[in-house]
């Protein structure tokens, strides 16, 4: 999935208000970060195919230590207690948790069978939505337009930045997965690993400014 973490990390501002929307963001892309940086680093590898969307044109080989299971309980783990040592937030810490976990059952429903449990078990997992562009708009794209509406719900615009601007992101990231599951394939896998790294850390960032713009209209717990 590519929208349906970000939604993670939006709708989760409703749980944990206290936590940046952009932190939230952060631990529910952070396995595709990884990703990103392996492939770089050739510690991790994918294989480019004819065809169009990354579901036909992308075969992930060898991707256990940024999206296993084992491997996302630890990052995540990671994450929540550097968080937990900063802001002294439990709850936040475990949301952040919550957040990078549900990236591997995101992905398990989304990809064909390519999610492993851990590095070196070679059983692989994915129930594949992908395979259908349009089971795909209706389920990942409704996640997405949930998560929007929590958020809407949940802050408020200081002004009419916060309101244009998030509605650019949006359209962004919209744009850039209708692309992805039925667009051509990138020229090879290190260009798309750059343009993704690129992609996510955009978002991030947009996440965080986002916070600026747009508070929580209501008491943190």
């Amino acid at each position: 999935m590519l929208v349906g973490h970000v939604a993670v990390g939006l709708a989760a501002k409703r749980v944990t208000p206290r936590v940046s929307v952009g932190t939230l963001v952060l631990a529910a892309v952070l396995p595709d970060l990884l990703w990103c940086v392996f492939l770089l680093a050739g510690i991790e590898h994918v294989e480019i195919r004819p065809g169009r969307g990354a579901v036909n044109y992308l075969e992930a080989s060898d991707i256990a230590f940024s999206h296993s299971l084992l491997m996302d309980a630890v990052w995540g783990a990671l994450l929540a207690a550097a968080y937990f040592g900063v802001r002294r937030y439990a709850r936040g810490g475990w949301m952040l948790f919550a957040a990078v976990m549900s990236h591997w059952l995101l992905d398990f429903v989304s990809h064909r069978p390519d999610m492993a449990l851990a590095p070196g078990v070679h059983q692989y997992f994915g129930l594949g939505l992908w395979n259908s562009v349009w089971a795909t708009i209706v389920a990942e794209g409704g996640i997405w337009v949930a998560a929007i509406v929590i958020y809407l719900r949940t802050t408020r615009a200081k002004g009419r930045a916060g309101i244009y601007w998030f509605w650019v992101g949006v359209v962004f990231m919209t744009y850039a997965w209708a692309s992805n599951i039925a667009g051509p394939p990138p020229p090879n896998a290190k260009l798309m690993a750059f343009s993704s790294l690129f992609f996510f850390w955009v978002v991030v960032t947009w996440a965080y400014w986002m916070d600026r713009l747009r508070p929580a209209c209501y008491n943190p717990v």
